[in-house]
């Protein structure tokens, strides 16, 4: 008789102990920041340009040289 009073208080004290456990989930707000990403790519476009414009300052030497001899 005692091992049964024993499994009915069980029984009952089971969901009381069970109920008395809290959860509590925070949600932190997230903070989003932009990210600033610099790429170099002046180095090809810089030496495209030096050759460009080096052809062209190369040809204005040339016609300086010839016409300051021939005056």
């Amino acid at each position: 008789m005692s091992k049964l009073v024993c499994i009915f208080l069980a029984a009952l004290l089971f969901p009381l102990l069970q109920s008395c456990t809290t959860h509590k989930v925070e949600v932190a707000p997230v903070e989003i920041k932009p990210i600033h990403i610099t790429i170099d790519v002046n180095v090809k476009v810089d030496k495209a340009l030096d050759d460009f414009f080096g052809e062209i300052d190369n040809a204005e030497e040339k016609i300086d040289k010839t016409s300051s001899t021939t005056q």
